[in-house]
């Protein structure tokens, strides 16, 4: 979203009383909670010439021209967002089970029993350093392996010649059991970036589609069926009303 991928090198940076600070012309700390079944966390600091730098980028690439210092902040802590997800889905594949950003605030780590590292992230001849700190629930990582059936189906996998097929043709009650995600499309619009930059709490997003149009049902990104949301037992449901063709399902697909 920058426009270019940073250079990034990072080494162990211990915390000192003033990275700790809080005001605004201080760093800027993001807390993150991750889904790991204890209290995992991370703090994310970034200067004020570093939140500005990278807020900055983002906006210029989309073509906005914004001096706005809260817009400018909003945007930095969006890409954050969008940067700590992704590496709770590296530490899904690192721990063998889904693992989410549970929740986040603006606050700075304890003095304390956090590891921190510094990251300097390069964009062309613009260097920002940005700070990062763990604390000791992380350490467990380290000592992360596959689980035991996980290995064994490893070194079958290994094992078997490449010329022996895993399934059989008519196999088709081996898939039957497959989780795949649903969900349903209310509608959709195009807005320009720097009016996402805007939306805040209260605000109307109007959408391509009627109030008396039926919803799509959407499986693995793709448009199967139409319907009516109802309310089953205090939750929301979709009655089908229409299952569309193969044909029609392929030009949904994009």
């Amino acid at each position: 979203m920058a426009g270019e991928a940073p250079e990034v090198a990072f080494a162990v940076h211990e915390l000192s009383s003033g990275d700790l600070e809080t005001g605004p012309d201080k760093v800027c700390w993001w807390e993150q909670t991750f889904s790991l079944g204890t209290d995992s966390l991370i703090w994310i600091g970034a200067a004020p010439a570093t939140w500005r730098e990278i807020g900055n980028r983002v906006l210029r690439n989309a073509g906005v021209e914004e001096e706005d210092v809260e817009t400018v902040r909003g945007t930095y802590l969006e890409i954050l967002s969008q940067a700590l997800s992704g590496l709770a889905g590296a530490v899904s594949a690192r721990v063998h089970k889904e693992v989410s950003c549970s929740g986040g605030r603006e606050s700075p780590p304890p003095s304390a029993a956090v590891a921190g590292y510094s990251f300097d992230l390069t964009f062309g001849e613009a260097a920002v350093p940005v700070l990062a700190a763990f604390n000791a629930s992380w350490s467990s990582l380290s000592d992360s392996a596959p689980p035991e059936d996980s290995r064994e189906a490893d070194r079958a996998a290994a094992a078997r010649p490449a010329s022996v097929a895993v399934f059989k043709p008519n196999s088709i009650d081996l898939l039957l059991d497959v989780e795949l995600p649903v969900s349903v499309s209310f509608g959709r619009a195009q807005i320009a970036l720097k009016d996402v930059i805007k939306l805040t709490t209260g605000s109307i997003v109007e959408l391509n589609r009627a109030v008396s149009e039926p919803v799509e049902v959407i499986v693995n990104n793709c448009v199967i069926a139409r319907g009516e949301v109802v309310v089953v037992e205090g939750n929301f449901g979709i009655r089908i009303k229409e299952v569309i063709s193969r044909q029609e399902r392929l030009r949904t697909l994009n």
